[in-house]
């Protein structure tokens, strides 16, 4: 297995590198943010341990790491490390694409044993913004665009969105749609769910002239690329 440490305290990332190799990993090593997004865009690294505060330039922190390298769809798992253990900080770790977090200090044995959990998972795609076309939504600041223009949703209407986009192309029945917005207390009526949906066309898709949110009759809604269609909505 081949991983990327990203660390800039020499004596912590010698530290972390020669464990690893003692247990049987391949260890690359960066010690600033430019030279780990290059490394990890160059090589198919199995995971990354990448610390948030680096050294180089300073808008590039780990954070920043993490970002670019989701953006250019690099899903290799990331294992954040951080002297910082407010919840902001490690909410935002996991906002930009981490996969799991250390706080300093830490077992050496528990960062292997999350690293061989990461491992397992894979390098699935887990994009922190979600696309479909122009069509863009940011779980983490609730802001949805198409194209470079911004379209204010209800929170239901958020949720309903994210759903969608989370399966495009996949046809989602109305049941499936009413469990991920609404909580167990929901009464049922499939007609919210209607009427939601006819409000989203309202906003994503009409004022554009597209039509995304497909009908798929007595079933539910598919998401698709309305880019693709030039049909009017």
């Amino acid at each position: 297995m081949r991983i990327l440490v990203v660390e800039d305290s020499e004596k912590m990332l010698d530290l972390i590198r020669r464990g690893l190799e003692e247990e049987g990993f391949a260890v690359d090593v960066a010690r600033e943010g430019d030279e780990a997004v290059w490394f990890a865009q160059e090589h198919p690294y199995d995971a990354i341990v990448l610390d948030v505060t680096l050294g180089g330039s300073a808008s590039v922190d780990g954070f920043e790491v993490c970002r670019r390298l989701r953006d250019a769809d690099r899903w290799s798992p990331v294992l954040m490390l951080t002297a910082r253990d407010a919840v902001e900080d490690r909410v935002h770790g996991l906002d930009v694409g981490a996969d799991d977090y250390l706080t300093k200090p830490f077992s050496f044995d528990e960062l292997v044993a999350r690293l061989r959990a990461l491992i397992r998972r894979g390098a699935e795609p887990r994009p922190a913004v979600l696309r479909v076309g122009d069509l863009s939504l940011d779980p983490a600041t609730h802001r949805v665009f198409r194209g470079d223009q911004g379209i204010d949703l209800t929170g239901k209407e958020f949720a309903l969105l994210e759903c969608l986009m989370r399966h495009a192309g996949e046809v989602l029945t109305r049941t499936m749609l009413t469990e991920h917005v609404w909580d167990f207390a929901h009464d049922g009526d499939s007609n919210l769910i209607d009427v939601h949906v006819r409000n989203l066309r309202m906003k994503i898709d009409r004022p554009f002239g597209l039509r995304s949110i497909d009908t798929i009759r007595g079933v539910g809604y598919r998401l698709r690329d309305a880019t693709l269609d030039d049909a009017p909505a």
